[in-house]
């Protein structure tokens, strides 16, 4: 009996060694990776074990925002003040707490608290749990112009720095990331370092992420495959009436976003996919023009790293897309940059979604730099880390464009100016076309 606890040991890291071995192969089975570029270190961070820490920020449904910060500290409480002013908290919201464990490790405890309601583009003031240090955040504006910054694929390299560095620079009011966040791969520290890394940033702006491969950590018969994502990154699946953090979608700013999981069952019969028909029958074209659709793995894509891996999902959701008029379609996992023409059926189309995979926010994998020949749809590709920023305007407009990591900030690498399906007389058009879906 004594040999059982070293047994099941034994048994986990096995596990553990054979799944990382097969997700390696199966990644790079596809086509030949550069080098990996240096992970990043953290020296131990000398906060107290009550002091909050990996603090970011998201939306919570209309008005509201969540707070989500880690402490080691499992008696430390949940609560959030906050108020316009510096060190004068006039409001305190109460919040919940999770933690888990995996194989050796366990987490500390990770709290989310919904702040709100909350005033549109205002500066709020807040502490976590009573203690440690202020933290500022600014909300988004409640109609348009708004500005979303994009990143997939970020991970912990000299490249996720400089990107992060140029995101910095960009006046932004939400950042959208399509998956692959951290790329622990199994190696639970590496979400604590990632919450570190980004903390500047995720704790002043909401951060809407969804899921990837890397994010995928299952062990067969002991852990879910998204057990380390759904504790640290809650999203507001809930207030947008769905049941599971891996899709969801939010409104903001005349704005519609709609966040779709890669790696969870997606097709007709799928919870997922009668939660997107009910969600896009609830869409507004006059109070939200603009829809923005993400998702990890893209559906048009010209490199040969990971050719076709989206084509089940594709053929499932796309003409449901299209019939609700989505206007923009973004996706990661690509090591790579890419942009297309409005697209449908695998050609251009005028009443299409403009796809764009932006799988270069700075991953230890690298680069796909090969490429097949340039499709008909394709404008525009380079294999260059960076990020993207989307300023949609006003109803009718919006500027896209993308910033290689290797020059200035201000430089725009690719940019269009596009003009939404519900100014085109596009969305007018499908009415009837959603109609026959719900």
């Amino acid at each position: 009996m004594e040999l059982m606890p070293n047994l099941m040991l034994f048994l986990f890291l096995f596990l553990f060694l054979f799944l990382s071995i097969v997700s390696t192969f199966s990644a790079e089975s596809d086509y030949v990776r550069p080098q990996p570029r240096q992970t990043l270190h953290f020296p131990r961070n000398p906060k107290s074990s009550s002091q909050p820490r990996q603090v970011h920020i998201s939306l919570a449904g209309d008005k509201h925002m969540r707070i989500t910060w880690i402490t080691n500290d499992h008696s430390a409480p949940s609560f959030v003040e906050y108020g316009t002013l510096p060190g004068n908290y006039t409001s305190v919201s109460q919040g919940e707490s999770t933690s888990y464990t995996y194989i050796l490790y366990k987490s500390g405890k990770i709290h989310h608290t919904v702040i709100g309601p909350l005033e549109a583009g205002t500066v709020y003031y807040y502490r976590c749990g009573g203690e440690g240090s202020e933290f500022q955040l600014k909300t988004p504006p409640s109609q348009l112009p708004i500005t979303f910054s994009v990143a997939g694929d970020l991970g912990q390299t000299g490249w996720t720095k400089s990107t992060l560095d140029h995101i910095d620079l960009c006046k932004y009011d939400v950042l959208l990331l399509p998956g692959d966040l951290s790329y622990a791969d199994y190696l639970q520290h590496r979400w604590d370092t990632f919450g570190e890394l980004v903390e500047p940033l995720a704790s002043t702006r909401p951060w809407m992420v969804t899921q990837g491969n890397h994010e995928k950590e299952s062990i067969i018969l002991f852990k879910s495959p998204f057990d380390s994502y759904d504790a640290r990154w809650k999203m507001p699946f809930e207030e947008s009436g769905s049941s599971s953090n891996l899709y969801y979608s939010f409104e903001v700013a005349g704005t519609h976003v709609i966040m779709l999981g890669s790696y969870t069952d997606y097709d007709e019969s799928s919870d997922q996919y009668a939660w997107l028909k009910a969600d896009l029958a609830k869409v507004n074209k006059e109070r939200t023009p603009w829809l923005v659709v993400l998702f990890h793995v893209p559906w048009y894509n010209s490199n040969k790293a990971h050719q076709g891996e989206g084509a089940s999902m594709m053929a499932a959701m796309e003409p449901l897309l299209y019939a609700a008029g989505a206007d923009i379609i973004i996706s990661g996992h690509v090591h790579a940059y890419e942009r297309s023409k409005r697209v449908y059926a695998g050609k251009s189309d005028p009443c299409g979604a403009v796809h764009i995979t932006i799988g270069d926010g700075g991953n230890r994998e690298g680069l796909a730099h090969k490429y097949i020949a340039q499709p008909e749809w394709s404008v525009f590709r380079e294999a260059s880390f960076g990020h993207g920023e989307l300023k949609i305007v006003n109803s009718s407009n919006a500027f896209w464009s993308w910033h290689r990591n290797d020059d200035d900030e201000p430089v725009k690498s690719d940019q269009v100016w596009i003009t939404s399906l519900a100014a085109s007389g596009c969305a007018a058009e499908k009415n009837h076309q959603l109609k026959k879906f719900t």
